[in-house]
């Protein structure tokens, strides 16, 4: 585990290279500081990256796409916030974990701050493909060599970015229950256990109901 020390730390920088350190230094000071803004605009990129991948730029114009993504965004930010950290506090528990549901949500917040930071390469991106983003067919992109190479190389630091959060969300959820980062993986993957078996036990039943 990251040695903790006194050391001040910028949480929006020192959050991707000292999770560990830069989570504690908050729930020592004031856990629940900017936790539901951080929830929203990380709700917010979520919204983008999903209607970028789902290709809704087909039947939306990239205008609406905002628009939409910057009201549902931060509304499903915050609930998976709240439904969230109430899951992996419960599932902690079977693991000893000790957090409160407010560390727990200042961990799921704060760790989206490269989420956050990522928002700024919509600017350039959106200069070069535009609509394209969001659509399934890019014939611009594709007729373009040079569109083609900056393109995947936006793709490429968005996945890296993508995974280093993982990463970030482990550490800073496994410092405030007081696991290693693997521990915590464990807690998550009970915590989705507890959501999905549920749904497939229901999913089986209605097919076997309607067979």
């Amino acid at each position: 585990m990251e040695s903790i020390n006194n050391e001040i730390l910028n949480p929006w920088v020192s959050m991707w290279t000292k999770p560990r350190a830069t989570i504690q230094q908050i729930v020592d000071t004031n856990p629940e500081r900017l936790v539901l803004v951080l929830a929203a605009i990380a709700g917010f990129s979520q919204a983008l990256d999903r209607a970028s991948m789902n290709s809704n730029g087909d039947t939306l114009e990239w205008p609406t796409i905002f628009l939409i993504a910057a009201i549902a965004g931060p509304i499903s930010g915050l609930i998976t916030l709240y439904i969230g950290s109430a899951l992996i506090r419960w599932t902690g528990h079977w693991m000893s974990g000790n957090a409160s549901s407010q560390n727990i949500r200042a961990a799921m917040a704060w760790s989206s701050v490269p989420i956050i930071w990522a928002l700024i390469l919509w600017i350039p991106a959106l200069i070069l493909f535009g609509q394209e983003l969001f659509t399934t067919e890019p014939p611009i992109i594709d007729a373009t060599p040079s569109l083609i190479l900056i393109f995947l190389g936006f793709a490429a630091i968005e996945i890296t970015i993508g995974i280093w959060v993982i990463v970030v969300f482990l550490k800073c959820l496994g410092q405030v229950q007081g696991f290693s980062a693997w521990k915590a993986l464990g807690n998550v993957f009970l915590a989705g256990l507890v959501v999905i078996i549920p749904i497939v036990i229901i999913v089986l039943g209605i097919a076997g109901l309607t067979r």
